[in-house]
C-alpha cells in the first residue's frame, strides 16, 4: 500500500470542488479551472513517487491558498452564505463548497506535514525542498492573481 493514498484523495477532492465551482459560478470558470492545475500536478508527482515535492507543494499551495481567501474575505462571506442561507441556493452552494475547500486544504496542510514529517524530517532536504517548492507556488499563484486582477472590469 502507497503511504500517500490519502494525500492523492485530497487532492483528487479538490479538483473536484473546484471543477464544481466552475459550474456555480460560470463568470469565473477559467479561474477555478487554472486552480485546480497545482493538485493535479501534485497527483503526477505522486503518481511518479516525487512524494517529498509533492508534501512540501501540497502544504504550501493550501496555506497561501487560505490565505488569500481569508484576506480576500471569501471564506468570512462563505460561512455567512452558509449560516445564514438568505442569499440564495446558489450563493449558499457556492458558500457551501468553498467551505469545504477550506476543509480540503487544512486537512492537505495537516496530512502532508505528517507525511513529510515521517518521511523526511531530518534528512537534509528541509531547507531547499521548501525554497523550491515555495518559489513554484508563489510564481503560480502570483500569475492566477495577474490574471485574476486584470479580470475585474475597471470603473
Amino acid at each position: 500500500m502507497r503511504p500517500y493514498r490519502d494525500i492523492a484523495t485530497l487532492a483528487g477532492a479538490q479538483i473536484l470542488c473546484f471543477v464544481w465551482l466552475t459550474h456555480l459560478e460560470p463568470n469565473f470558470f477559467l479561474l477555478h479551472l487554472y486552480q485546480t492545475i497545482i493538485y493535479i500536478a501534485i497527483l503526477v508527482m505522486l503518481f511518479y513517487m516525487e512524494d517529498r515535492w509533492a508534501y512540501m507543494i501540497g502544504m504550501l499551495a493550501s496555506a497561501i491558498w487560505l490565505g488569500m481567501a481569508y484576506a480576500t474575505g471569501m471564506l468570512g462571506t462563505a460561512i455567512q452564505q452558509f449560516v445564514t442561507r438568505s442569499a440564495g441556493s446558489n450563493a449558499t452552494a457556492i458558500g457551501g463548497v468553498s467551505l469545504l475547500t477550506a476543509l480540503i486544504a487544512i486537512l492537505m496542510i495537516a496530512f502532508c506535514g505528517r507525511h513529510w514529517k515521517k518521511e523526511y524530517a531530518g534528512l537534509g532536504k528541509t531547507l531547499r525542498t521548501f525554497t523550491v517548492s515555495f518559489g513554484v507556488v508563489a510564481i503560480y499563484y502570483g500569475i492566477l492573481i495577474f490574471w485574476f486582477w486584470n479580470m475585474i472590469p475597471k470603473a
